[in-house]
């Protein structure tokens, strides 16, 4: 099993490193773009046949619906990443960078959170109960926000930042520090770094515990999680411009959320999806918020042209 684990890695290391070098560093065209993300999104569902042969059918199970969960939740990732780089106004040619860095923090950062949570689970029965109870809350504060977007500039985060080390006024190539009139001052490009691995934080503690409620392998676990991120890269540049389009989907996570902390609180009780109903859970839910976006889009599009074609009422 260390040679899986070696193996993995050494793995996820390359692919992030190619990710980076392949594109030039340059933002991917859309249908680019759409080719990867389906190219990686390929490859991570073969990787059940993987753990089909390393461990058995089960393993291979659990990690498609850890895997399905995973690329779901990401989503939501990807519309913070999108108010971070307009709110900063990361140059196209940076954004690839800060994206590529803040899935390898990602990796490392839910790599600790699954070594602790499972030596949690296995060591306190109890940790599956807190595990419920945070996403229960995870699940309500998505289905809550709506609309409500996320400004960057209010955020602990961006105060700390600027309480350490003053933001210069504009960008300096791709320096993350530079010197103006003598002082050293963060550029626009550490914070937007900074930022996105901060809510990596924040979206590891929501996403680790979904997955823990399907299996506590700390292998297919792992696996799950890194072939989610892996793909990131290319359905940021597929839904960039399309995103605020998806208006439903925080609607859709919720649900997912919502089951599965019905999975972990109930545990110990006679309520035991299996894997299947859970798979089947995530797809009907995240299709039934896409469509539910389409639908309210076509509705809010109809009714605006038929108040264009109204007359205004004469004075």
């Amino acid at each position: 099993m260390a040679l899986a684990w070696i193996g993995l890695g050494a793995f996820i290391v390359a692919a992030l490193a190619f990710d980076l070098r392949s594109h030039g560093g340059r933002p991917m065209p859309p249908k680019q773009a759409l080719a990867w993300s389906i190219a990686w999104t390929v490859l991570g569902v073969a990787f059940a046949a993987v753990l089909l042969v390393v461990e058995d059918g089960r393993a291979a199970a659990d990690y498609l619906a850890g895997f399905l969960i995973e690329k779901s939740l990401s989503l939501d990732n990807l519309f913070v990443f999108a108010v971070i780089f307009a709110f900063f106004a990361v140059p196209d040619s940076e954004r690839l960078k800060v994206l590529i860095f803040g899935i390898a923090g990602a990796i490392v950062l839910r790599t600790v959170f699954i070594l602790v949570g499972a030596a949690a689970l296995e060591a306190f029965h109890a940790t599956t109960y807190l595990l419920g109870a945070l996403l229960a809350f995870t699940a309500i504060r998505i289905a809550r926000q709506g609309d409500e977007e996320i400004d960057p500039e209010r955020t602990l985060i961006m105060r700390a930042i600027r309480k350490v080390l003053p933001l210069s006024r504009g960008y300096d190539g791709d320096k993350l520090i530079t010197r103006e009139h003598g002082r050293r001052l963060a550029t626009p490009l550490f914070a937007a770094f900074t930022m996105v691995a901060a809510f990596d934080v924040m979206f590891a503690i929501d996403s680790i515990p979904a997955i823990f409620a399907i299996t506590t392998d700390t292998f297919v676990v792992f696996s799950a999680n890194a072939f989610s991120l892996l793909g990131m890269v290319a359905l940021y540049f597929v839904l960039d411009g399309l995103l605020d389009r998806f208006r439903y989907l925080h609607l859709g996570l919720a649900v997912i959320l919502g089951f599965v902390a019905a999975k972990l609180l109930l545990a110990d009780t006679s309520f035991h999806p299996s894997t299947g109903v859970s798979m089947a859970v995530i797809v009907v839910s995240l299709a039934g918020a896409a469509l539910a976006s389409v639908i309210g889009e076509r509705r809010e599009a109809r009714l605006a042209a038929e108040r264009e074609r109204t007359p205004s009422p004469r004075p």
